[in-house]
């Protein structure tokens, strides 16, 4: 049974006088002063409102793919299950882990961190990645630096999620300084992502930003959408959520639709074309603003819409719930949800030295810090924000003018009886189009012994790229090889290994073929 809470605004409370005399909403107002009792508490709401977030959704997490979660699927909170997911399933909270490891960046080197300490943080870390994220430290391991390492030319998930469930620091560090967020944002989101990837960790971050200092959502959601440029996806698929909430503000299953029928197809990152799995930023950014929208400041229907909208069904309501905590403060929780809280609060996250205790003082204490260096006001018991107006960021296109034309799946079967090929010498396929990506795997039979293959890619006969593929997990390449912007036409492809051995394997999985047009899929 999932209960519903009503917050009330509590922002008349904290503004300054001098917002009141103007009257108008704290964005258009050069100064906001909150107590620093106020900031404190709604530092420590979004990151605990995000832990809770993101244990909520957990264990639906892509597990419906381009489909809401069932009615009559149970979602689960009790006294306890905070506990339970963080010294049982601790990898739930890589989203959060990720986080911490720039908190841990800045609050070594300061504010002026080196993007390349920000790169090789999580370059070097001992956890597991995923997509772009894991792409990034694949390139930043074997000598591209950013922002290369996240451009779509050299990252084919540049335009996944990573950024942007990891961007909630960006925000809750910088209270009413959205323009200071944005920079945080191109410091470290290009890093691992482009486009509407980086978009995505843009949009949420001003979010955050502005949650210090405006409690109307809609008002919220606008702003920092407005810093994203029209002519994206990005910008376009967030417009529509807002139209479609508009449209018919009542039933979110009316809003899901609408943007499932029109956008669930977009998804031009190589796991996701022609696929119903979708780990696009923009997607998932709408299934975020669905929760806030439809949600209307109540906690239980928020978190419960943006977890039953799917696809990255914990890292969604994670951003979304983090948001709102962000703007009603950690005192405002309901206690339903903090049930089990202080049992963790004290508890390091997996892969770091940081509990949430510690967190909520590292960015509260960054957070004066960039208020300070913005030019604000700082007591014992009060800060003044000078805050700042939006500006729009530049226009970047991820996978210009390229199109999903064709998912070949390789080997044979399907389901758990599928046969894999298993590439020992070479490999040679065709396509027409301008594009392609190859998937796969290399592994080693005994785990505990790492290999590093090596492979050369061919295309029309001549050697473009030679790569390596570690077997090991934490540093394998993610994507095999790619390749885009080639001339429309027929292409040859080779792939040769050119140290195979008889203690490691290399399975491909799957060619995916871009077009130079659109076709009616997408």
């Amino acid at each position: 049974m999932v209960r519903f809470f009503r917050v009330t605004n509590r922002l008349s409370l904290i503004i300054s006088p001098l917002f009141l005399l103007f009257s108008g909403t704290a964005l258009s107002q050069e100064t906001v002063t909150l107590s620093t009792e106020v900031l404190r508490d709604k530092i420590k709401g979004g990151w605990a409102a995000q832990t809770i977030g993101v244990t909520y959704g957990f264990p639906v997490e892509f597990r419906f793919n381009s489909e809401r979660v069932p009615d009559d699927h149970e979602l689960r909170w009790y006294d306890g299950l905070l506990y339970e997911t963080f010294t049982e399933r601790p990898g739930a909270y890589d989203d959060i882990y990720m986080d911490l490891s720039f908190v841990q960046v800045f609050e070594d080197e300061g504010l002026d961190a080196a993007v390349e300490s920000l790169a090789e943080s999580f370059a070097n870390a001992e956890y597991s990645l995923w997509f772009a994220n894991q792409v990034a430290r694949y390139n930043i391991l074997n000598g591209l630096a950013p922002p290369e390492s996240g451009h779509w030319m050299n990252n084919p998930a540049a335009d996944d999620i990573d950024f942007q469930i990891e961007a909630d620091f960006a925000g809750m560090m910088t209270p009413g300084l959205v323009n200071s967020a944005v920079e945080i944002s191109d410091k470290v989101g290009h890093i691992m992502n482009y486009g509407d990837g980086w978009y995505g960790g843009v949009f949420i971050a001003a979010m955050y930003s502005l949650a210090f200092i405006e409690s109307d959502i809609e008002k919220i959601v606008q702003t920092a959408i407005d810093i994203i440029p029209e002519e994206s996806d990005f910008h376009k698929v967030i417009d529509h959520v807002i139209a479609l909430h508009a449209e018919n503000p009542e039933d979110w299953k009316f809003g899901w639709d609408g943007i499932n029928r029109d956008w669930a197809a977009t998804d031009l990152g190589p796991r996701g074309v022609m696929s119903p799995f979708n780990i696009d930023a923009k997607i998932n950014a709408a299934w975020v603003v669905l929760g806030l929208l439809y949600g209307d400041g109540d906690f239980s229907k928020t978190v419960e819409i943006a977890t039953r909208a799917g696809d990255d069904a914990d890292c969604n309501p994670a951003s979304a719930m983090g948001i709102l905590g962000t703007i009603y403060g950690y005192d405002a929780i309901p206690d339903f949800w903090t049930q089990g809280l202080d049992d963790v609060e004290d508890l390091d996250f997996a892969y770091t030295t940081i509990s949430l205790n510690e967190a909520y003082e590292m960015s509260y204490r960054h957070a004066l810090q960039m208020i300070r260096r913005q030019g604000g006001l700082i007591s014992d018991s009060s800060v003044t924000i000078p805050v700042q107006e939006p500006k729009e960021v530049a226009f970047e296109d991820s996978f210009e003018n390229h199109f999903g034309k064709e998912r070949r799946q390789l080997g044979s079967g399907s389901g758990s009886n599928r046969n894999l090929i298993e590439l020992t010498d070479s490999f040679n396929f065709e396509f027409n189009g301008i594009g392609f990506a190859l998937m796969g795997a290399a592994r080693s039979e005994d785990r505990a012994q790492d290999y590093v293959f090596e492979a050369e890619l061919h295309v029309d006969g001549e050697l473009v790229e030679t790569a390596t593929w570690p077997t090991n997990f934490v540093t394998r390449r993610f994507y095999l090889f790619w390749k885009y912007a080639l001339s429309d036409g027929d292409h040859a492809v080779e792939i040769k290994l050119t140290n195979p051995s008889d203690e490691a394997n290399v399975f491909l999985d799957t060619v995916i073929v871009y077009g130079a047009e659109p076709t009616l899929l997408n």
